[in-house]
């Protein structure tokens, strides 16, 4: 699990094909790797992704060909700046939102702006995932935890403070950027909730009959 608060920023070193699967190798920056291990997680632009080799300054990952084709991974080049994030420990500060770093698809900048020191983004999403986003609510993009300010349709806007532009790979972006997006995780499930399980044939949808018969009445 992650929380969406960017600790370093990295370079691609190399994306390499082995077998049918890819192999991508990351320069981590100023990222401490001293208390990681083979085997433990790290998001890269917001994809979990598990070390399988690692040295002092650098560590290598296999990345699937699903994540290749549902991600922002395979358009990036050697010398290509990303965020890197180290999965939490238990005793961590939780500055921003629970966070899975499975990537939930892949949106697009819109519009940047100026507002105040400030910039607002405007960013398109995929229509499937327009209903688990809110005004006000929490969003992952390339791994950075976010509020949305608003939502239009098919877009939504940010502000992004001139702090989280020089940490993270925002300060980055150009118009028509492609980002990893990843939705608020209870938004997820509560709609699992509220639909219930028709496939399975028990009624598990979150609704007014099964509030009042588990003692939540008006």
């Amino acid at each position: 699990m992650f929380t969406g608060i960017i600790e370093a920023t990295g370079k691609i070193k190399s994306l390499q094909q082995i077998k049918s699967e890819w192999r991508l190798c990351v320069d981590v920056g100023k990222l401490v790797l001293d208390d990681v291990k083979l085997g433990d997680s790290i998001a890269v632009n917001g994809c979990c992704l598990t070390v399988v080799e690692m040295d002092s300054n650098s560590f290598s990952a296999d990345v699937s060909n699903e994540t290749m084709d549902c991600t922002t991974l395979g358009s990036l080049k050697p010398s290509s700046r990303v965020n890197l994030e180290k999965a939490m420990l238990a005793n961590s500060r939780f500055g921003g939102h629970i966070v899975s770093g499975h990537v939930d698809g892949v949106g697009e900048l819109q519009s940047s702006e100026a507002d105040g020191r400030s910039q607002r983004l405007t960013f398109q999403v995929p229509k499937e995932l327009c209903k688990y986003i809110a005004a006000k609510g929490s969003i992952c993009i390339d791994g950075t935890s976010l509020t949305v300010n608003e939502v239009d349709g098919l877009t939504f806007s940010i502000n992004v403070i001139p702090h989280t532009q020089e940490e993270t790979v925002i300060g980055d972006y150009l118009s028509a950027q492609k980002v990893n997006l990843e939705v608020d995780l209870v938004a997820r499930y509560l709609e699992r909730l509220m639909s219930g399980t028709e496939e399975t044939g028990i009624a598990t949808a979150l609704d007014e009959s099964f509030l009042a018969e588990h003692g939540f009445k008006d």
